[in-house]
């Protein structure tokens, strides 16, 4: 388990006016991060102006315990007591190995095992990996926005990797439930 990498999912919830200190505050942060050890990559959702207040940060490192360190990090606690006047709530995370985060439910305490993980995972990908170009490229072509195979692949699998997060894992996960944990 120590070699499938980690992750961690970090909600903020920032306070009504302290969204611009909050994003000043994440760019000195998100420097940090990526120079620790092991980080690999880090995704920022922000929230909807005017509708949502929750930031949800996302980190993944090779393993956990590069992870656990950052987390546990003399820098990380400093700049989270920094931060915490412009939270409503406490700085919240959760660690997991992997991509275990996209298997969380709130009525089961285990993870699937690895080959039911991979199943769903796949089985969730690819229909969007067909179906999610069949809009986002016409659309980037209507803002005439050049090919660029680079380019088109980096915002398609964005689109992708967001649904997957927010969209279809949960809600997929729920569907087969009976299955998945059993």
């Amino acid at each position: 388990m120590e070699n499938q990498g980690a992750s961690v999912v970090i909600t903020h919830h920032i306070l009504d006016g302290k969204r611009q200190e909050y994003e000043k505050w994440l760019d000195e942060i998100v420097p940090i991060t990526k120079h620790s050890e092991g980080f690999i990559d880090l995704q920022i959702v922000r929230p909807i102006p005017d509708l949502t207040f929750v930031y949800t940060v996302i980190i993944r490192f090779d393993t956990i315990s590069h992870l656990k360190h950052w987390m546990e990090s003399d820098n990380r606690k400093n700049l989270i007591e920094k931060a915490n006047p412009l939270f409503r709530k406490n700085d919240n995370y959760k660690i997991n190995s992997g991509l275990d985060f996209l298997f969380e439910s709130e009525n089961e305490a285990k993870v699937p095992v690895r080959w039911k993980q991979f199943l769903v995972t796949w089985s969730a990908i690819y229909p969007l990996s067909l179906l999610i170009p069949l809009f986002v490229l016409p659309f980037l072509r209507f803002l005439q926005i050049p090919v660029n195979h680079y380019f088109d692949g980096f915002i398609v699998s964005g689109c992708i990797v967001f649904l997957m997060v927010f969209a279809m894992m949960p809600n997929y996960t729920k569907l087969i439930r009976k299955w998945l944990y059993k």
